[in-house]
């Protein structure tokens, strides 16, 4: 074939092609509905965030970070502790001699036992990192305990790089936050916003000192609220959690920053992760400001929180069978906490609240779970007063003016007592357990947190005080009775999954030997 004919049979194609194409778009192609699918040659060109038919007036421009990181950058410091070498007693049984068998312990006295507990070594020293909120202009700063928890000295750097020596002033376990003090004039702080105004779905900034690095800022969503991830809860049976959950990347030391809105308002202390490694993985929880304040206020004029209680055991519904709901005539679809018991010395007995009653509001505020219930409740202390709402047989009543109790099921302030600076959660044993155990009586340690008894011995959960001082106990008010005799004693237990009698002595005035 020459050359033109394929030229000229080239050309041809290419017009078919053409004409085919502007053809089939003038005349064929179906037309989408819509205002400006309509053939017109005046089709608008629009950045890809305008709708038609929206105001672009009314539309929120994008969302810009830098005015509420500027604001809290001064305000979050980094804070770094030191646990100072120990010497503690261990668990060991303690050998008796054959004397001691033969004529018992009274017969020779405290001088005859010599190490009186076992052998004693020493624990290493340690050093950790955090962040901390300032919440005063004269050095009064937020944490989480477990930042400071068993420090022997604590560091805090300001975000101006000056360096400050600080003291604890308060903690409280059951929501794990702390405030410590540092001695300074004019210092910048955060403001207070109101984290039961915070949505799901609003942006929020995390604040802090990641894996000791300098200030960071992180940005991220609220992604839920309310959630508890049982962390103080396996420590502390009272322990409070309502946590809020957002994406805004929290890694180690970050823990005590600031979560803040994005007007640079303090919503929540950063607590913790969720993750399977140890580093952040998509979520990381804060507590709420408006517990964060209660606390905070209760550790600053008493030096402890003084916790209300509504006197009730619960339950919550969403975990009983279709069968359980069935038998106490309970819908799956109804949002409250369930009341399993009442005592009768507890403020919501006096309110005239029974077993099988569901709660769903706290002064008007809706409490659809556990977490919420409690969080309501942690806000107040004994001697105020609240509105309960809860539905019996499908009806919703109201009870206004609920004078709220302490532990104890009276409105007095309660200062810290002995058993508090063992730092432990202590039981009286049941009747039934201690039968079972082939003893009388005494006081199990559900667990050993912050105090003398993580500091000064080896003593592990678990463990049953049997004596202290040589007194026998069977409660923990025998506990508290024997402490308050001595001021350096011995406590005599036993673990029910080993043999022997296990010794461990402590100094209530604080020192680390005797």
């Amino acid at each position: 074939m020459k050359f033109r004919q394929i030229a000229a049979t080239v050309l041809i194609s290419a017009a078919t092609a053409f004409a085919s194409i502007f053809v089939y778009s003038k005349y064929m192609q179906p037309r989408q509905a819509g205002p400006y699918q309509n053939g017109s040659n005046n089709i608008p060109v629009n950045y890809t965030s305008y709708m038609p038919g929206t105001d672009a007036k009314n539309i929120a421009p994008p969302t810009d970070f830098q005015s509420a990181a500027k604001i809290a950058l001064p305000g979050v410091v980094h804070i770094k502790t030191k646990i100072n070498p120990k010497q503690v007693t261990n668990n060991l049984q303690k050998r008796r001699s054959i004397l001691q068998d033969l004529f018992g312990d009274d017969f020779f006295g405290d001088e005859f036992q010599g190490e009186g507990g076992g052998r004693r070594y020493y624990v290493p020293g340690q050093m950790a990192s955090g962040s901390g909120v300032l919440i005063s202009d004269d050095g009064y700063i937020v944490t989480n305990n477990h930042v400071v928890d068993q420090a022997d000295e604590i560091d805090v750097t300001l975000n101006n790089n000056r360096n400050y020596k600080a003291k604890v002033v308060g903690v409280d376990p059951n929501t794990d936050l702390a405030v410590i003090k540092v001695d300074t004039k004019n210092a910048p702080y955060l403001l207070y916003g109101n984290s039961d105004d915070v949505q799901i779905g609003q942006w929020v900034l995390a604040v802090g000192y990641p894996l000791n690095l300098e200030t960071t800022v992180t940005a991220g969503i609220v992604s839920a609220k309310a959630r508890t991830i049982g962390i103080n809860k396996r420590n502390r049976r009272s322990a409070i959690e309502s946590f809020i959950q957002t994406d805004a990347a929290v890694n180690q030391g970050n823990s005590g920053g600031a979560l803040i809105n994005t007007a640079g308002e303090l919503i929540g202390i950063n607590s913790a992760i969720a993750s399977p490694t140890g580093a952040y993985a998509g979520y990381s929880y804060a507590i709420p400001v408006n517990l964060v304040k209660k606390v905070v206020n209760d550790l600053m004029k008493y030096g402890n929180v003084q916790r209300a209680y509504l006197g009730i055991n619960y339950i919550d519904p969403m975990g009983l069978s279709e069968d359980e709901l069935r038998e106490r005539g309970l819908r799956r679809d109804i949002d409250g906490v369930l009341v399993q018991d009442v005592p009768t010395s507890g403020a919501a007995a006096t309110a005239g609240i029974h077993k099988g009653d569901i709660i769903t509001k706290i002064n008007g505020i809706a409490t659809p779970s556990i977490p919420e219930m409690t969080e309501q409740i942690a806000r107040y202390k004994p001697g105020d007063k609240i509105s309960i709402s809860y539905l019996r047989n499908e009806k919703e009543y109201t009870v206004n003016n609920v004078l709220l109790k302490n532990e104890d099921g009276t409105t007095e302030i309660i200062k810290t007592s002995v058993l508090d600076k063992l730092g432990a959660d202590l039981i009286s044993l049941q009747k039934t357990d201690a039968a079972r155990l082939g003893i009388r009586g005494g006081v199990f340690v559900n667990d050993v947190g912050s105090g003398l008894l993580k500091k000064q011995t080896n003593m592990k959960a678990g463990f049953v005080i049997l004596k202290a001082g040589g007194q026998p106990v069977a409660s923990v008010d025998d506990l508290k009775k024997a402490l308050q005799k001595q001021g350096k004693l011995q406590l005599e237990g036993m673990y029910p999954d080993y043999t022997g009698v296990y010794y461990y002595n402590i100094d209530l005035a604080g020192g680390e030997e005797f």
